[in-house]
């Protein structure tokens, strides 16, 4: 199952070049930036509503622009529990967010999200960003699309969440999303603290 989802990934994934800089997307956060949209509310496949300040920790927060069948997110979304775990154990909140709107009533409708995050066992709450509002404000284009903020809601790291983009059949040897936590929880440098997001595009409605 695992060869065929990489076929298919590397199959697709010259077609999902243009999900860089996406028309729709709007500007994207910088390093520095305040986390936008902190308090909108999002109805999760728990049946609760939670918002994005809520969703944090004491030392910050992780916010994955995901899905449920890009071929990109399949491939990564077997580390989300682990990156659960790392961010909890770095004392940082973490949630997945659906912003594909143009697919509410197919493949990313609420009945979908909750039996994904049931056969993927997501330890992370998994929300539904409604008209993508949420994604318009960060600037999100793809699936996954990483953003980490601080304490104090600043943005410390976005980008992607390993190397595993440039080959997906090589071993991952730069996990920049695991690093970037450690390195806040040390006190330390955060290099590289942007990094080349590649996924499919986010589904956005047409306005």
């Amino acid at each position: 199952m695992k060869k065929a989802i990489s076929f298919v990934f590397a199959v697709i994934a010259s077609a999902s070049l243009m999900s860089f800089g996406s028309a729709d997307s709007g500007n994207q956060l910088s390093i520095g930036d305040n986390m936008p949209m902190a308090h909108i509310k999002m109805a999760g496949v728990d049946g609760n509503e939670v918002n994005l300040r809520e969703a944090m920790k004491p030392n910050g927060l992780l916010v994955i622009f995901t899905c449920n069948t890009c071929p990109f997110v399949l491939e990564w979304e077997e580390t989300y529990n682990d990156l659960y775990e790392v961010a909890s154990g770095n004392n940082m909140g973490m949630i997945l967010v659906n912003s594909n709107e143009a697919k509410r009533t197919g493949d990313d409708s609420m009945e979908e999200m909750i039996a994904h995050a049931k056969a993927q066992n997501y330890a992370a709450p998994y929300v539904i960003d409604e008209n993508h509002v949420v994604a318009d404000a960060f600037g999100a284009n793809t699936t996954p699309h990483v953003y980490l903020f601080d304490k104090n809601l600043s943005l410390i790291y976005t980008g992607c969440i390993d190397d595993r983009y440039e080959n997906s059949e090589k071993a991952v040897t730069k996990t920049y999303l695991v690093d970037a936590m450690n390195a806040y929880s040390d006190k330390a440098a955060i290099d590289p603290a942007v990094t080349k997001n590649k996924g499919c595009s986010i589904k956005r409605v047409k306005k």
